[in-house]
């Protein structure tokens, strides 16, 4: 499964897809949800994009979003505070 929620708080494992043409989330691939972003992946670029576009999916400010697994990595484990909405392509339900 690519979430788990704790209380009101979404962990969200994904698959992140570096110097795509537009960000946006790809559905599920592998058990993981597959997010697509415009950001190279060096200097941490990637990651950054990362945060604020799942903030801007889920409703919350990039500083309710965190890397907890995989910073280096294409497979990360996010951590979202509170999430406000859940985007349909998302698959999250509570």
């Amino acid at each position: 499964m690519h979430y788990h929620w704790q209380e009101n708080t979404l962990l969200l494992h994904c698959l992140i897809q570096p110097r795509a043409s537009t960000n946006e989330i790809a559905g599920v691939h592998d058990g993981r949800l597959k997010v697509r972003l415009t950001a190279s992946p060096v200097d941490g670029q990637a990651n950054l994009a990362l945060l604020q576009a799942v903030g801007k999916w889920f409703g919350v400010s990039k500083s309710q979003v965190q890397i907890v697994r995989g910073s280096t990595g294409r497979q990360k484990t996010l951590l979202i505070l509170q999430p406000s909405k859940l985007p349909d392509e998302a698959d999250v339900k509570k």
